[in-house]
């Protein structure tokens, strides 16, 4: 696995770790933020994470950061 995913996954987490508790995404964010802990971990001990669950908390984090953008602008 490149670094790529790496660099991304870290970034989702700093940004998802900053979700105002009262959005109404937060608690969707925390879950997801667990699972990219979970599988940041995974990697650090140098234990393989699949292609497709990487690229689908990726898309998950992303998708999660559009919501909470949204919901600020209303």
């Amino acid at each position: 696995m490149t670094d790529e995913p790496l660099r991304t996954l870290r970034f989702l987490l700093a940004r998802l770790e900053r979700i105002s508790a009262d959005s109404v995404v937060a608690h969707r964010a925390s879950g997801v933020r667990g699972a990219m802990l979970r599988a940041l971990d995974q990697l650090e001990r140098g234990r393989p994470v699949s292609g497709q669950e990487m690229k689908r908390l990726i898309e998950e984090g992303y998708l999660l950061l559009q919501k909470a953008a949204e919901e600020k602008v209303r």
